[in-house]
């Protein structure tokens, strides 16, 4: 029989969709990688610097249409 152990070391966690869009979106747009962290009614996008969050806040309407979501987007600098 398999320990749980074994089994949970064999698992490959999925990305959901939303996050691999995101993470997607602003790479192909702007060549920068971005760290998403998904909650119940947010998605926050973690991203190196203060220009690439400003510019991002205005293109939500895009992410949201990119990654399929009504959840709110919130960015941070990090």
């Amino acid at each position: 029989m398999d320990r749980i152990e074994d089994l949970l070391a064999q698992r490959r966690p999925q990305e959901p969709p939303e996050i691999s869009a995101i993470k997607k979106y602003i790479q192909e747009h702007f060549q920068s990688a971005a760290k998403i962290q998904m909650h119940q009614d947010s998605i926050t996008i973690t991203v190196a610097s203060a220009s690439l969050a400003g510019t991002l806040r205005m293109r939500l309407l895009q992410i949201q249409e990119a990654a399929q979501t009504d959840k709110r987007l919130v960015l941070r600098i990090g």
